[in-house]
């Protein structure tokens, strides 16, 4: 792309949403153009808080911009999406990347004909706990992930599978590069007429096998991960935001230089235990997410959670989701 900046607007700026807004509006490389919400008071609310124009129509804003987050509910994403990709636009959606795969299929053919970008807003895969993890060579053999949160109206309007789960699908399938071969589900609705906890048991084939628990009714947020491979052992908390690492060494000197090393013996031989836990840089997550947008639209940087990958972690949740309403029926 030119070398001029990205104009940028907000489809859609409510809890989230007004955020990006936010971001767009400092970020180098774009030039925040305005927003757009069905909510009229909001849209002006948002418009004064953060001197940014606001668009009485969508048409009226597809008309100005070269690319656009949408932050609308689900159930508006699809059309939402292939109004703005039709035209040309690149396109950041928060997750889930649609209701329906075949939904998700559609935005990325229409993608591909119209040469744009779709990038999809699973954060999580950005968060320093997680990274914290890409200096050591991960290939986990059994992984539980478990994510609770204190109920609250927002999200509501689909599955906690939908809302919770899949960020957990996301980062589980960016760790493990090998098919689905089976899943098993169990859930309950509670306070809901919607799935309000899940449990899945996944087991890919290469063998890797994964236990995901998700709840929006708890007294306390929760989010963690504990990964288990060969000689490797980590916990991950997302919420706290701390790692540490575990590993089986021959060498006492193949630790990292910050590292607790205790030897011990197995099976005749002399071996080292290494304890790491690495420090960890606090940074906002979401503006780090929108300058990658941006930046892989100008061709600077890849997507760091790309359509294709979206559609993915969509495709799993909603054969978990099936699974718990075929044995609810």
């Amino acid at each position: 792309m030119k070398n001029d900046p990205v104009k940028v607007g907000v489809i859609g700026v409510g809890h989230l949403g007004q955020h990006h807004a936010k971001h767009y509006k400092n970020l180098s490389d774009c030039d925040m153009i305005g927003i757009f919400d069905v909510n009229d008071t909001q849209s002006t609310r948002i418009s004064r808080k953060y001197n940014i124009p606001s668009y009485r129509t969508l048409e009226s804003l597809i008309n100005k911009i070269d690319a656009v987050s949408i932050v609308t509910p689900t159930k508006h994403h699809s059309s939402v999406a292939k109004l703005c990709i039709e035209r040309g636009k690149h396109v950041f959606i928060e997750k889930p990347i649609t209701q329906t795969l075949d939904q998700a299929d559609k935005l990325l053919k229409i993608a591909k004909q119209k040469n744009v970008l779709i990038q999809v807003g699973h954060i999580e895969r950005l968060n320093p706990a997680l990274t914290a993890l890409k200096p050591y060579s991960i290939n986990p053999k059994f992984i539980e992930l478990q994510r609770l949160a204190p109920y609250t109206s927002r999200g509501t309007d689909v599955p906690v599978v939908l809302d919770k789960m899949i960020h957990d699908i996301d980062i589980l399938l960016s760790l493990v590069h090998s098919p689905v071969k089976a899943i098993q589900a169990k859930g309950l609705s509670i306070l809901t007429n919607s799935v309000d906890v899940a449990h899945a048991r996944i087991r890919f084939e290469n063998g890797t096998v994964a236990s995901i628990m998700s709840s929006r009714i708890a007294k306390n947020d929760v989010r963690k991960i504990k990964l288990f491979q060969r000689e490797l052992y980590a916990t991950i908390d997302l919420f706290a935001h701390t790692t540490e690492v575990y590993r089986v060494l021959e060498n006492e000197k193949q630790g990292n230089p910050s590292a607790l090393i205790e030897p011990f013996h197995y099976d005749e031989k002399s071996l080292y235990i290494s304890y790491e836990k690495p420090i960890l840089e606090k940074t906002d997550l979401l503006k780090v997410e929108l300058k990658n947008f941006i930046s892989s639209i100008i061709g600077t940087e890849t997507s760091i959670v790309s359509g294709v990958e979206g559609r993915d972690a969509l495709q799993v949740a909603l054969k978990i989701q099936n699974k718990i309403i075929q044995d609810l029926h």
